[in-house]
């Protein structure tokens, strides 16, 4: 099977969207029924495939879309130009790994869409206006256009019946983002030069639902009541987004400067070693669709204190501490990072569930299943044009 992965988006920065990319083409190429990945990326992600350590080879072949940084040049390529590069490369099915236009009628082969979450509509201060308009328009007509829908979670499976009709509903079913154990951790780096104090670790983007502000609260009323060592430090590692204002502005206010620190672009080792060296991983989100940073953490073996939602307690199981966000999180929150640093660090966790044997398995499956179906739709279409021709001709 030749699959086509079309990864390009907004984000020259490492992010959620390009890691999920980076690891499904990982996990495609692990199995044998997949001849060939032809990866798509915008031209300022070149590096970030390199750094992800994805060398073209003989069954990878990396593409560089041509597009400029906006919105509109981005989802214009994907309307436009998407199908005529899936028939140039004869792709047998092409694999979008976040929601964008789609002309489902210019594709000459099936087009699977990877279904992380539905922000526009839970989450719409995640967006400016008009813009999450806009994004809900794009999320519906693509939803519609795709052949199939591979959501990340049966969390997000289960909410995306909230916002479609059910002949897209039935188009649905459950792959989990393929993780495993990251090989590679940095050395020290660029964090030598905290010397061995300890701190604690948030991986978000500056998002709403990340809920970052509520932590830096948490932190500020640990560092306060003297709960922890004043040397202690929260890293929080992501890209900016809309909430990055409020949350510099609560880190300002609340004279932390010194024990908090903002960090983007980390590669995939040096995210690793934080993993690895931190005290907890601490996610405080208010809804998620997957939650990577969990799995990695318990995959590396790092306590994990989080907010009581579906998709942690779907992947955490009884391996994290979950708060619940009600009239009492602040505390509640606290009291959990408290009894959590007091336990000994595990050992790392094995979810199997994720690896990519099971992952690609589960893809190849599917991709079987939709070329099958379309070969079929096209057998019946040629029949009945066959049957057609001859009636005219008698």
């Amino acid at each position: 099977m030749r699959i086509l992965v079309a990864a390009a988006s907004f984000s020259s920065k490492l992010s959620g969207i390009q890691r999920h990319a980076f690891n499904a083409v990982r996990c495609l190429l692990s199995h044998p029924a997949i001849s060939e990945v032809q990866l798509v990326v915008a031209p300022w992600q070149q590096e970030l495939v390199d750094s992800a350590g994805l060398r073209p080879g003989p069954r990878l072949t990396v593409h560089v879309a041509k597009m400029s940084s906006g919105s509109l040049s981005r989802n214009r390529w994907y309307y436009r130009q998407l199908p005529v590069l899936a028939r140039t490369l004869a792709a047998d099915l092409v694999h979008l790994t976040y929601p964008v236009p789609v002309d489902s009628g210019a594709f000459s082969c099936p087009v699977l869409l990877t279904l992380h979450d539905l922000y526009p509509y839970e989450i719409p201060s995640n967006f400016t206006l008009p813009k999450v308009l806009f994004n809900r328009l794009i999320l519906q007509q693509c939803l519609r256009g795709v052949t199939s829908i591979a959501c990340v979670s049966d969390t997000t499976r289960l909410r995306l019946e909230k916002y479609v009709p059910r002949q897209v509903q039935q188009k649905a079913l459950r792959i989990y983002n393929c993780v495993e154990p990251e090989p590679r951790a940095a050395l020290e780096g660029r964090f030598s030069v905290w010397q061995g104090m300890p701190f604690l670790l948030c991986v978000a983007q500056h998002r709403r639902n990340k809920n970052i502000a509520f932590l830096l609260r948490v932190f500020e009323r640990m560092i306060c009541r003297r709960q922890v060592d004043a040397s202690i430090r929260l890293l929080i590692v992501g890209i900016e987004g809309p909430e990055t204002p409020l949350i510099r502005r609560t880190i300002a206010r609340s004279g932390l400067a010194h024990n908090v620190l903002l960090m983007e672009g980390l590669s995939e080792p040096e995210l690793q070693w934080c993993y690895r060296n931190c005290e907890a991983v601490l996610a405080p989100s208010t809804i998620e669709g997957f939650g990577l940073p969990v799995v990695e953490a318990l995959l590396a073996g790092a306590p994990v204190v989080c907010s009581d939602i579906a998709a942690f307690r779907e992947l955490g199981g009884d391996h994290c501490r979950y708060v619940p966000l009600d009239g009492q999180a602040e505390a509640s929150f606290a009291e959990a990072i408290l009894a959590a640093l007091r336990e000994e660090r595990r050992e790392p966790l094995a979810m199997p569930l994720l690896s990519a044997p099971v992952i690609a398995g589960e893809y190849v499956r599917l991709y079987s299943r939709l070329l099958d179906s379309a070969t079929a739709a096209r057998n019946g279409a040629a029949s009945v044009a066959h049957t057609r021709l001859e009636g005219q001709s008698l």
